[in-house]
Order: C-alpha cells, then sequence, then structure tokens
C-alpha cells in the first residue's frame, strides 16, 4: 500500500530551534544557582495590572466571542494609527493598519501578499530563523544579503543593490535586529527605501523592539512621511513585548490601503480574525500605559548596561553587536561549533543561550544573548557564569 507523503518544502524544514535548546535546561544541575534563561525573548516582567484587567473583562465580554473583523478591531486599528501618527511623525491612518495574530503571522501573510512560488525575497545574513523559515514553506527563495561584524551586522545599500535582480520582489528587515541588536540608523533606513523605489520592490520594515529604543531616540525613522510610501513599504509590529502579552499573540502591519485588502484575502484563510479580548485590551492599553512603556524601556536600558559592565571582565568574550532586547557576541571556544558552545554553557554555567548559527550562514564564533529577559542582578552573575566554562 502506497505510503501517504508530507510536503516537502515542510518535511525538509529543521525542527523548530527553540524547544531543542529550551531542551538543554535538563542537562543543568544547578550547581552555580538559578538557571539563567536568556534564549527565546519573552519580557522579564509581568503585564500591567490594568492590562491584565482589561483583558479579562474583554474575554469575559459576550460580545467578544464573535468573529470580528478580518483586518482587526476599529478601536485598536484607531488607537494603533494614532500612536504611529505621532511616533513617525506622519500621516496613519485606521484603514492602513492590519492587526494579525503576532508578527510572525504579520510577516507570513505579508508575504504571502507580496511573493510566490519561485519569486525571491532577500533577507539579511544573520538573520530571524522564523522569517527564514515562513519563505522556505511557501517556496519562495531566499537571497542573503550578507553582513559582517566590522558594519555593526548591518548591510551596505551596495550590498543590497548588488543582490536585487529579476524576480525579487521584497528586502525584509527587521530592526532593532533580531538576533543581532543593531539598530538601523534613519540615514541607511532611507538609503535602502530608495534602493526599493529605484528597483519596484517591497521594503518590509519589522519593528517589533522598536519601544526598547533609548527615550532620546526620537521617530524610529521618517519613512511614513514620505509621499507615496504607501507603493513600497510595510512596516511590521509586534504587541508582545511592549505589553507583555506574547501568550496573547497580537501584531500590526503598517501599509498603503490597498496591500491592506491584499492581506485581508490571506488572513480570511488564516485565521479569519485575530484574538479579539486582547485587541479590545490593547486599545485602552495604548493610551493609557505610556509612562508605564517608558519606565520598562529605562529598565531594559539599564539591563544592556548591565551586560556590557558584566562582559568588560571577559576579555575573551566580545559584544559584537547589541541593542533594545540583544547582544550578539563572540564566544571564545573557537574549536567548537556555535552549537556545541551554547551547549556547554548550558551545562556547565546554567546559561541557555541561541547559537549564532541557527540564525545563518558563517556564525558559529556567534552566540544570541536575550538579556532583556534577566534582571540587572541576574546579568552580572553572568561574568562568573561564563569564567566557571571549561572546553
Amino acid at each position: 500500500m502506497p505510503t501517504a507523503r508530507f510536503n516537502p518544502l515542510v518535511q525538509t524544514l529543521a525542527a523548530p530551534p527553540i524547544p531543542e535548546v529550551q531542551a538543554w535546561k535538563r542537562d543543568y544541575d544547578g550547581h552555580l544557582g538559578p538557571l539563567i534563561d536568556l534564549s527565546q525573548a519573552v519580557p522579564g516582567y509581568p503585564p500591567h495590572p490594568d492590562m491584565l484587567a482589561w483583558l479579562g473583562q474583554a474575554a469575559s465580554s459576550p460580545g467578544m466571542a464573535g468573529y470580528g473583523d478580518i483586518e482587526g478591531e476599529p478601536v485598536l486599528r484607531a488607537a494603533y494609527a494614532g500612536w504611529a501618527s505621532a511616533l513617525y511623525a506622519a500621516e496613519v491612518k485606521p484603514a492602513n493598519i492590519h492587526i494579525t495574530s503576532g508578527c510572525n503571522q504579520a510577516f507570513m501573510a505579508t508575504m504571502m501578499t507580496v511573493a510566490g512560488p519561485g519569486d525571491t525575497v532577500l533577507l539579511t545574513n544573520p538573520c530571524y530563523f522564523n522569517h527564514e523559515t515562513t519563505l522556505a514553506i511557501s517556496g519562495v527563495k531566499v537571497g542573503y544579503v550578507e553582513c559582517h561584524a566590522k558594519d555593526g551586522f548591518l548591510p551596505t545599500p551596495e550590498a543590497v543593490e548588488a543582490m536585487i535582480g529579476d524576480g525579487v520582489r521584497a528586502l525584509a528587515i527587521v530592526t532593532p535586529n533580531n538576533p543581532t541588536g543593531a539598530t538601523y540608523p534613519k540615514g541607511l533606513l532611507g538609503a535602502l527605501f530608495d534602493l526599493c523605489r529605484k528597483h519596484g520592490v517591497w521594503l518590509i520594515v519589522d519593528e517589533t523592539y522598536r519601544d526598547f529604543l533609548p527615550l532620546d531616540t526620537g521617530s524610529p525613522h521618517g519613512l511614513f512621511s514620505v509621499p507615496g510610501w504607501q507603493d513600497n513599504l510595510i512596516g511590521l509590529y509586534s504587541f508582545s513585548k511592549s505589553f507583555c502579552i506574547p501568550g496573547h499573540r497580537v501584531g500590526a502591519v503598517t501599509a498603503g490601503e490597498m496591500v491592506v485588502t491584499q492581506i485581508a484575502k490571506v488572513m480570511d484563510n488564516l485565521q479569519i480574525c485575530a484574538p479579539r479580548p486582547p485587541q479590545a485590551a490593547l486599545a485602552k492599553a495604548i493610551p493609557a500605559l505610556g509612562d508605564w512603556r517608558r519606565a520598562n524601556t529605562l529598565e531594559i536600558s539599564a539591563r544592556a548596561k548591565a551586560l556590557t559592565e558584566a562582559m568588560r571582565d571577559l576579555p575573551e568574550w566580545e559584544i559584537s553587536a547589541l541593542g533594545a532586547y540583544f547582544a550578539f557576541v563572540r564566544h571564545p571556544f573557537v574549536e567548537l561549533s556555535a552549537h556545541d558552545a551554547a551547549h556547554i554553557l548550558a551545562r556547565q554555567a546554567g546559561v541557555i543561550t541561541i547559537p549564532g548559527s541557527f540564525f545563518g550562514k558563517g556564525l558559529d564564533r556567534y552566540l544570541r544573548i536575550a538579556f532583556a529577559n534577566a534582571d540587572v542582578a541576574t546579568i552580572h552573575q553572568l561574568c562568573s557564569r561564563f569564567t566557571s566554562c571549561s572546553r
């Protein structure tokens, strides 16, 4: 009898990396104290009590139990559009917003809208692995723009333009970056946008971690104020980190109205609508919790400073890039792969990190550290923890 088959685009993918790394927790015997998990990026503090109350109220409302608008709850689209307008000093309308179930879904729905099997989307190397696998299971080819430590792991416009050819439909970037933490300067973002407009391709900007930029940064960029931005620019966002609700899965797409219309076709088949109770809660939280979010930004900055201080006493280690939630760190285990180095840290030091090799080729000397997961006191332990490791 013939054996039923799997989709080869799925079957050939590696298993999700986070569960593999999380499994290493079992290898640590606790001899140095509690395990320090700096792997998957999760807020290292709870949601605001008012946020929890609003979530509970919305979840218990019979009105929230039915289907909602495919594009998202009107109150959240309006609240987020107002926030984006103020942040970017640009006019962003509710019609420019599509709410999704998390930013991963925002990326998938956007990619399904702008690229199909056989088309090419440009990613950076290193890149966020879920972006890579999303494209792979969609039959979309990936072109990699190489980023180097000497450039702060940021792409140069020249390297990007050299990769743009027939069949390229989009360039997708993450700023502040996952995995490196590097933040794209406004000038670089402007140059990349100009390139995309010149060649008629989309610039997809994932800004999941934008709310943790230093408070004196000002607007992350001015792209949404450029006349005609709707023709080549799509912004992605996640509410998970800023509002500490990753389990509730809410993200947003900012795009031209025609793009939103196309994404709605995809979303109707993926999920019909994003979860409604957290949308209702977020519509209240956006205007009400600004001071709380700013305090959290200061806390994350303190954690970044603590990591820098801890690493100063580790001359064999090097922070190659840092920002927002992450640091991309060059480890000293020259003879080991990043996978083996990260496993040793987990087993001997009780510190869980992500191997750089999970984010692209040529990255075996690097580990991703999600420093925002831990408080300042815990981060200061890393010097002694890393020193305890033998090769």
